[in-house]
């Protein structure tokens, strides 16, 4: 595998975590939100999925997205017979976005993203050397 092949495989990955980080930040962000009407349903939890991709040009298997799931559990109900997305019975729904889980997955993905990341830098700083012996 050569340089260009291994800075398309590793920059395939930053732009998967990348996004991965960003679904998972949404995921925070609405981990509190309620349904705008009685009864409705809350902000739910969202997944992205990843695929393996050839690219034909380097032979090199990169990360594409495979697009964005969402996860069917159940929510949680709670009973708030004030709040105005209670149901007739005063339970509310609440996501079903567990901030715990959410975080390590955000750890998992950010440690991904820094070993793309330290993977270009040795490729550049490689291929730096070589231009320097060859000077």
């Amino acid at each position: 595998m050569g340089q260009d092949s291994t800075v398309s495989v590793s920059a395939s990955g930053l732009r998967a975590q990348s996004l991965r980080m960003r679904i998972i930040a949404e995921n925070l962000a609405n981990q509190n939100s309620v349904a705008t009407t009685p009864g409705g349903a809350p902000y739910r939890r969202r997944i992205p999925t990843f695929k393996a991709e050839v690219d034909r040009a380097s032979g090199a298997t990169t990360v594409k997205v495979g697009g964005v799931a969402t996860d069917k559990s159940d929510f949680q109900r709670v009973y708030q017979p004030g709040n105005p997305a209670a149901d007739t019975r005063g339970y509310v729904l609440t996501p079903n976005v567990n901030g715990l889980v959410e975080m390590a997955d955000m750890k998992a993905a950010q440690r991904s993203y820094e070993a793309n990341l330290n993977a270009i830098e040795a490729a550049r700083g490689m291929t730096m050397r070589t231009i320097d012996l060859l000077k």
